[in-house]
């Protein structure tokens, strides 16, 4: 237990500097800020001297200065006046700082999310990156604004409070010197106590996020096979935490205000005993002890404030923790200063003695090596989970090899530059993705600068131009996320088009025509036909009708190739891939 506190400890410390360093940039904007408010808590900590004064010229019944009252009441007037612009420009300042900070961190941390590998997505629930991104860094904004607007001036007042005491009397500001401890003890405690209970809150958070997001995502799916249940019971276990600990992190920082409260009254109570006392032997004038008194509520109203800024810092280190744990996750590994930029690409691919898995306990891909000339179809066939997606992630390097190597006319893909080799690959998934936004800038998507005549064709070529112009914009109608209000086979044909505007000299089709009907997929099968002539392509399918033209099967299984050849080739030779197929195309007799 001790441990977790030291390490709670060194990560609370360790993320505020990181802050810092954010906070650093802005430094003149700061140095702004902290003149201000030395300013508006230098001129309202002269105020309560001013109101002392003015007790003093009160003698009694019928002996008022009142020439003097006036004097100072129009002093007290301009203060007040100019306090109030101070502390509206630090106030603006201090919001300037505290966006500019969040936008850059926020920035950072989308930037960095773009550079993470594959690897680190897959084993992260897209909603939780989503909460760290959203909702953690507005709570990391929330205190943080909190800490400049009441840490600086709350400090501030707390030491100009205890000098402006200082100069009326020296003992009894020691009284209040020698309570305050008592705050700092409370403020400590409650630190302690919360830091662990918000972090905990937050890691809840993005649990619960995620699993909404993923809910949401699916509904259908969870309607259709009646997980409504299973769904909300999980739901009420996580939101059941998140409110335990939330319970917690308050009921911590709960304690702050009746606790401060506690010792504001102990710091007045002796204020106001030790001046009675001065008052009555005759070294403190009734001013003074008026003025003590207004410095004592001076003086402990900055401890209640920073108790719950320090509850609130607590709660916004816990988040700003999650953000950084994101962008200190190393990036895809960087591409060598010499990396080869692919040109004029032919489209020879070799794999030689490749070795991969995703986990290194679980072995997936042993010892595959595999030659293809440029032009040639090749197609992987396999059970699920035999490793045909894994090849195709591989030849992308989305994933890097454990062993062996790739090569794309004659280089090794990891000396090439990531770009330029994704560029020579055009790519189709089982999985569609749109982006939000017109029908032509998806499909434009590999080419914003293509015209609207060249969408047009790679739509017809595609076969989607007819349900297009059905829309009601036609090729301007605006898609929501992902293509939700189109069908899946709608969206497969988009994504197809995408790929077909381009035409790279390579291609990938992975379960390209897996949503589209029978009668659409032969037209767009022939289509594939005349995009892949003189282009070396890879074609993952289940249906292995798909594939008949190809000019070379591999079939694949645990991650080896067991049988390779032709479609008829394969079949006369009666091995795995001809029981495949025949359970495909089983003809009753």
């Amino acid at each position: 237990m001790a441990g977790k506190k030291k390490l709670d400890k060194a990560s609370s410390k360790a993320t505020l500097k990181r802050i810092l360093t954010y906070i650093q940039r802005y430094r003149l904007s700061v140095a702004a800020s902290i003149l201000l408010a030395t300013l508006t808590v230098v001129l309202t900590l002269y105020v309560p001297v001013l109101i002392g004064r003015a007790v003093d010229l009160i003698l009694e019944p019928g002996r008022v200065d009142y020439a003097g009252l006036l004097e100072i009441l129009k002093k007290i007037g301009i203060i007040v006046l100019v306090t109030a612009i101070a502390q509206w420009l630090m106030n603006h300042i201090n919001n300037v700082i505290t966006y500019k900070v969040v936008k850059d961190i926020r920035t950072r941390a989308f930037n960095h999310l773009e550079v993470l590998p594959l690897s680190y997505l897959d084993r992260h629930p897209a909603g939780d990156l989503v909460s760290r991104i959203i909702a953690d860094i507005d709570q990391f904004s929330e205190g943080l604004l909190m800490g400049f607007t009441q840490l600086f001036t709350g400090v501030m007042t707390i030491i100009g409070t205890l000098l402006f005491m200082l100069s009326i009397n020296f003992w009894i500001t020691l009284v209040v010197v020698v309570i305050t401890p008592v705050s700092f003890l409370v403020a400590s405690f409650i630190a302690s106590k919360t830091f662990a209970m918000f972090q905990k809150q937050s890691q809840a958070r993005g649990e619960l996020t995620s699993l909404i997001d993923e809910n949401l995502g699916n509904l259908k799916v969870v309607q259709a096979f009646s997980q409504q249940k299973e769904a909300q019971a999980k739901f009420e276990e996580i939101n059941g935490r998140l409110a335990g600990y939330s319970l917690r992190a308050t009921f911590f920082s709960s304690i702050t205000n009746p606790a401060t409260r506690f010792v504001n009254g102990l710091v007045y109570a002796g204020v106001g005993t030790a001046g009675a006392y001065g008052v009555i032997r005759g070294f403190l004038s009734v001013g003074q002890l008026t003025s003590f008194l207004n410095y004592a509520n001076q003086y402990t109203k900055p401890f209640n404030e920073i108790s719950g800024v320090v509850t609130e810092l607590q709660n916004a280190l816990a988040s700003a923790a999650r953000v950084f744990e994101l962008i200190d996750q190393p990036p895809i590994v960087k591409e060598d200063d010499d990396a080869v930029k692919l040109n004029a690409v032919q489209g020879k691919v070799g794999l030689e003695h490749v070795h991969f898995s995703y986990v290194p306990e679980v072995k997936l891909i042993e010892d595959f090596s595999l030659k293809v000339k440029p032009g040639q179809r090749v197609a992987l066939v396999g059970p699920t989970g035999c490793g045909k997606t894994t090849v195709i992630n591989l030849l992308m390097r989305f994933y890097d090899v454990n062993r062996g190597g790739i090569f794309v006319d004659g280089n090794d893909i990891r000396k090439v530059t990531r770009q330029s080799l994704r560029e020579s690959y055009g790519m189709v998934l089982q999985e569609t993705w749109l982006k939000s936004g017109t029908i032509q800038e998806n499909i434009a998507y590999g080419r914003p600068d293509a015209s609207l005549e060249e969408v047009i064709a790679a739509a017809k070529e595609a076969h989607a131009h007819s349900f297009i112009k059905r829309m009601p914009q036609g090729y301007a109608s605006v898609i929501s996320e992902d293509g939700g209000n189109l069908s899946q086979g709608q969206k497969q044909l988009l994504c197809i088009a995408r790929v077909m505007l381009c035409l790279p000299p390579m291609l990938i089709l992975d379960e390209a025509t897996s949503s589209i009907d029978t009668r659409t997929e032969i037209r767009i099968q022939k289509a594939f036909s005349k995009m892949m002539e003189g282009r070396t392509s890879f074609i993952v399918a289940h249906r292995l009708s798909t594939i008949r033209e190809a000019d070379v099967i591999l079939v694949m299984k645990d991650g080896h190739i067991i049988e390779q050849g032709t479609h008829q080739g394969l079949l006369e030779k009666g091995g795995f891939y001809a029981e495949l197929y025949n359970s495909q195309f089983a003809i009753s007799g």
